[in-house]
């Protein structure tokens, strides 16, 4: 399970905020990619922190609700435009650096998942495996993938058929059928293979 070793180490080091950064949505096909960015109070830590991917929609849910109750929480987004144009690495360095940055003030130092950090002024380490070993990354994962998840349901709605609901733009069996049968939507990332290719053969995007 993550602890607070990381935090505990450079909150020392740096006597400030310490905040923990994770993304989802860099894989799917569809849908923007999503980063927050939290810094626990280690007098106000809800009990179930754990890597998003370890816990169920539920239990995401809840503990988002309750982090946004007690911790300093930021979101970031990146759109699908932005994916497109930057590409999906740099894109997701941008959806964290607007994480951090909404959290509303500088923290003292900065925790990344992954093994590279955005190019910015924050110090900060990149940790692999950040969010099943730090806290505050865990949680980061929590906010990032429930946040991203509540807008496929929502894109869902506008552009049924795709199962965006379930599969939350990710490439399955069923979504890649429904993009070679229906074509892609403006919400689908064209710079990604499968829907470039479906671009191809369809023609104008199915939605235009």
């Amino acid at each position: 399970m993550p602890d607070l070793s990381y935090e505990t180490r450079y909150f020392q080091l740096h006597t400030g905020p310490v905040a923990g950064v994770d993304e989802a949505g860099r894989g799917p096909l569809a849908g923007p990619v999503v980063a927050a960015a939290v810094v626990l109070d280690p007098n106000c830590i809800p009990e179930g922190i754990n890597d998003s991917k370890a816990l169920t929609a539920a239990k995401r849910a809840k503990l988002c609700e309750e982090l946004l109750a007690c911790a300093k929480v930021g979101v970031g987004v990146a759109s699908v435009e932005e994916i497109d144009r930057l590409n999906i690495l740099w894109a997701t360095m941008l959806a964290m650096t607007r994480a951090v940055e909404a959290l509303g003030f500088p923290p003292a130092f900065v925790l990344v998942d992954g093994n590279r950090c955005p190019k910015w002024h924050h110090r900060s380490e990149a940790v692999v495996s950040g969010d099943a070993l730090c806290l505050s990354i865990a949680a980061a994962s929590i906010v990032a993938k429930h946040r991203r998840d509540c807008m496929m349901v929502e894109l869902d709605t506008q552009f049924p058929g795709y199962g965006w609901a379930s599969n939350k733009g990710y490439g399955g069996k069923a979504h890649q059928e429904a993009l070679r049968a229906l074509g892609p939507t403006p919400h689908h990332r064209r710079s990604f293979a499968p829907v470039a290719q479906a671009h191809l053969d369809f023609g104008p995007l199915a939605a235009e």
